[in-house]
């Protein structure tokens, strides 16, 4: 599976808006989190995953949500391709990243908010998730 994006829209009239991603299925969901980066550290990275997909969606401001497929998960090359994708509470979408690849996700503007849906129970998380570095990939040469 190759990560994508899951396009939505928004209405608004007299009442308000509403934004959605109406072809998001929950269908495999297990839990969720909010990210919210500080200003001294825009930049959350990086966290790989073998078998837990995650699925970003934008509530408040803006991100670069940056990942990269993995090669060998105990020795990774660091001469990977980084995939980026921009998100914003402008533009209604779900950027969902399946097992097998690392990500970084990077706040632009202050206060802004990530919601990450998982698909792996916690009591699986310890065995999938592998952390490396946050220069282990540089993003934007920093």
């Amino acid at each position: 599976m190759i990560p994508k994006i899951i396009q939505g829209g928004s209405f608004s009239d007299h009442r308000g808006s509403i934004s959605f991603v109406n072809d998001f299925s929950f269908k495999d969901i297990e839990r969720f989190y909010i990210i919210s980066n500080s200003d001294e550290n825009p930049i959350r990275a990086w966290q790989g995953h073998k078998l837990d997909a995650k699925n970003f969606y934008c509530l408040s401001g803006s991100f670069k949500i940056h990942y990269v497929k993995i090669d060998d998960w105990e020795n990774p090359s660091k001469d990977l391709t980084i995939e980026t994708v921009w998100v914003s509470d402008l533009d209604s979408k779900v950027v969902h990243i399946p097992g097998g690849y690392a990500n970084a996700i990077e706040a632009l503007e202050t206060n802004s908010k990530l919601i990450s849906f998982s698909t792996l129970p916690l009591t699986k998380v310890s065995d999938d998730d592998v952390r490396y570095p946050s220069d282990y990939w540089e993003v934007n040469g920093k």
